[in-house]
């Protein structure tokens, strides 16, 4: 099998531009991706474009949970809790390796809220949806023992669950593969400037800038997608459509696993102001979120964590694990996202509905709205909306797997559960990831659980355009590492400056502009620097 971006695809794409296609979708996160992947199987000539890199927006951003939805049982918001429990359970089956299990602790104290038996109700609610059963309650003894670092004052008891995590951005490039795989088309840096219409003044392409060479084509198709997400208004406009968003940002911590070492993640509630906050282990390091704060600030910039979400979830973790002294220099790296949430005029962002919605507007159908976990069920909504403009085209509507089962790679080489990783990873590029060099390159990357392999294969195959891609989306490094990996950064250049065609003048300019983006949007607050 061939690398999925070879050397020199984006030479071909004033061909590509210059075809009629039978859906343009606009926006590469995982709500892009999935309708790509849908619409390819089915047989549409499908084109997704994404103006700066896929997954850049909200899906690197998230809190890596494929998750039900629990707090959604105590808003009474029953079908979107089945609806996500089920496609938790579907990619747990599909995609071992990328989506894994991940078990939950939530301390019992005295007078705290939520009270204990109307959690453990809710839990057997979400038994009862994901179709199997667990012992979900422990008193403080063996409680400890899954949770041993956290305060134990007034602590009657813990509650343990079920859900699940990823790594948002790789689970995107899966499914963009298994897009590619069907015929699908995807190009990042290039972004729609503005709809194209026909003598109607139905939606009929867009006009496309191609970030690197600076060229701009018209587009034409029959159906146009907007998946932007929290961006998704913008497009709209253009269509005569009223705003309908409320971006909601959340924020998160990393911190180093040996600071903050926990065997499962560790649920618990502000002692500020009630909201769910959680620490759990990820990709070598500990992970800590969320908030859920409006975003006033332009969409064009990146999100960052301002100083009072992060003393909000300092403020979490001190009260949350007191016995280990943490402090603000204990964090290695933040980062946010926005989230895209429709309006329905509540005083309290965390109150607003998370469902999402299709509309059509002037021959352009706008998806937005709802969660991670339930891509798929979105993407087919999508594409419901898609046929309804298509009259000449049907194709049924099942949710078939997500990802084609790929040949484990070969495990002589490297431990099992490694191998394992990488085929949920990178599907059935898998073993060509094993064949780039020496046995120096399987070899993890110290503080992170990530192969040196791993760069060479991306910085080969995946559509790089710009150092931060390669280490804040392709692999994490960019989170896991202090100063954004800066120490590895001579190591990375020798892996990955050959193939991916840059000068030294270029490699320079590239670590220039990854350092000044990972210091203004990754770092502590300046008060904290």
């Amino acid at each position: 099998m061939t690398a999925l971006w070879h050397a020199g695809w984006r030479e071909r794409l004033p061909e590509l531009f210059g075809q009629e296609w039978d859906v343009l979708v606009i926006g590469g996160g995982i709500t892009g991706a999935g309708t790509l992947l849908e619409a390819a199987r089915r047989g549409l000539k499908a084109l997704l474009v994404e103006q700066r890199d896929f997954a850049w927006g909200t899906s690197s951003r998230s809190s890596k949970l494929v998750h039900g939805g629990l707090r959604y049982l105590k808003e009474g918001r029953i079908a979107l809790t089945r609806e996500s429990v089920h496609e938790r359970e579907r990619l747990l089956r599909e995609a071992p390796g990328l989506v894994e299990r991940q078990s939950f602790a939530f301390a019992d104290y005295a007078n705290h809220k939520p009270g204990r038996h109307s959690f453990l109700l809710g839990l057997t609610v979400y038994d009862m949806l994901a179709g199997h059963r667990e012992r979900h309650y422990l008193p403080p003894d063996e409680f400890l023992m899954l949770a041993p670092n956290i305060s134990q004052d007034r602590l009657e008891g813990g509650i343990k669950y079920t859900d699940a995590k990823t790594d948002d951005a790789r689970l995107v490039l899966r499914v963009l593969q298994e897009a590619l795989a069907a015929g699908g088309v995807a190009v990042n840096y290039a972004g729609a400037k503005s709809l194209l219409r026909d003598a109607d003044g139905r939606v009929a392409g867009a006009v496309i800038a191609d970030a690197p060479s600076g060229s701009s084509y018209e587009v034409r198709a029959r159906v146009v997608v907007n998946a932007t997400g929290a961006w998704a208004d913008g497009l709209r406009g253009q269509a005569g459509a009223e705003r309908k968003l409320r971006p909601l940002r959340g924020s998160h911590l990393v911190l180093p696993a040996w600071r903050l070492p926990l065997a499962q993640a560790v649920s618990l509630m502000h002692p500020l102001d009630g909201r769910p906050v959680f620490a759990f282990p990820w990709e070598g390091v500990t992970l800590v979120g969320t908030t859920d704060v409006d975003h006033a600030e332009d969409l064009v910039q990146e999100a960052a964590i301002t100083k009072g979400e992060f003393d909000y979830l300092m403020e979490a973790l001190v009260f949350q694990f007191p016995q280990l002294g943490l402090t603000p220099h204990d964090v290695i790296a933040t980062y946010a996202g926005v989230r895209p949430v429709i309006d329905s005029g509540q005083s309290d962002p965390s109150k607003e509905p998370r469902e999402h919605a299709v509309w059509t507007d002037h021959g352009m159908v706008t998806v937005t709205g709802g969660k991670l976990t339930t891509f798929r069920v979105i993407a087919l909504d999508t594409l419901k909306a898609v046929a309804a403009l298509l009259p000449d085209w049907s194709a049924p509507m099942d949710a078939r797997p997500v990802f084609a089962p790929p040949p484990m790679p070969d495990a002589r080489r490297l431990p099992a559960t490694w191998a394992a990783r990488l085929q949920g990873r990178y599907g059935t590029h898998a073993a060509q990831v094993l064949e780039l060099g020496g046995y120096d390159l399987y070899e993890r990357i110290p503080g992170t659980e990530t192969l040196w392999a791993e760069l060479a294969w991306c910085a080969r195959a995946e559509a790089v355009a710009h150092l931060e891609d390669l280490v804040l989306r392709r692999t994490r490094l960019g989170l896991q590492l202090r100063l954004g990996g800066i120490d590895h950064l001579p190591r990375i250049r020798q892996l990955c400056q050959s193939a991916l065609g840059w000068t030294d003048e270029r490699w320079d300019a590239e670590v220039t502009a990854y350092l000044a983006l990972w210091n203004a949007h990754y770092a502590l607050p300046r008060e904290y620097a």
